[in-house]
């Protein structure tokens, strides 16, 4: 329990190993009444194994679909199951779960939590292309949902009850569907929306794969992600 409430953390992870074991012992002791749940989202390493020794439960997916299907999953487990609110966590220990009780207290007013960064704490900054792309999603997705969003890709977020269900039945595997669409889809049915300043961390292992040319491909998935997700319906 997290301030009354039954909290599932949902953990997609793919080949992660190096990190998942520090990741998953992390939230566990800063957060002994939460249930884990790693979605190995078709890995070909050790993912899997050092999570469930680490002491998560542990859904494995028989191949990738990417973090929008693993975390489908998550959420139909979480409406199975009963939880109160399902929190995503990422793998790469980005995330510090000592923000999770603050998410969850704003629960109590809206229905879907964002951990944002650009909101006024800690000191992570994006450059170039990239940064364009995002200041371009938070300034029409802020427009969309009716409150001031800053960092519309964080996939550090909160859901109640109403939101499990929803994102139960129907969630983007497309590239930045998880992010961008979610919160496009969640706002016109009339959910409602609020970020939370967070600071995030260096990942726990692995390097990041950023790149000029990939910085450029990314501004342009971006436009035409939010593209789609403002004709659909």
């Amino acid at each position: 329990m997290v301030n009354g409430k039954r909290v599932l953390i949902i953990i997609p992870a793919l080949n992660e190993s190096g990190s998942i074991a520090d990741v998953v012992g992390e939230v566990r002791g800063e957060l002994p009444g939460v249930d884990v749940l790693v979605v190995d989202d078709g890995s070909t390493d050790r993912t899997a194994a050092v999570a469930a020794a680490a002491g998560a439960r542990v859904a494995k997916l028989p191949y990738n679909l990417g973090v929008g299907g693993a975390m489908r999953l998550g959420y139909r487990y979480a409406r199975d199951n009963g939880y109160d609110v399902a929190i995503q966590i990422d793998a790469d220990g980005q995330h510090d779960p000592r923000y999770v009780p603050k998410l969850v207290d704003q629960l109590d007013e809206v229905d879907l939590v964002i951990g944002a960064r650009f909101a006024g704490e800690g000191d992570y900054s994006v450059r170039g292309p990239r940064r364009w792309a995002m200041v371009m999603l938070s300034l029409v997705l802020s427009r969309v949902a009716k409150t001031k969003l800053t960092d519309t890709t964080s996939g550090f977020r909160a859901a109640n009850r109403r939101v499990i269900e929803m994102f139960a039945g129907w969630y983007p595997a497309e590239y930045l569907g998880d992010t961008v669409e979610t919160l496009v889809h969640t706002a016109r049915r009339g959910y409602t929306i609020r970020q939370v300043p967070v600071a995030m961390r260096k990942r726990m292992a692995g390097t990041p794969s950023h790149s000029p040319a990939k910085a450029m491909i990314y501004l342009g998935r971006a436009f035409a992600v939010l593209t789609l997700a403002l004709i659909r319906r």
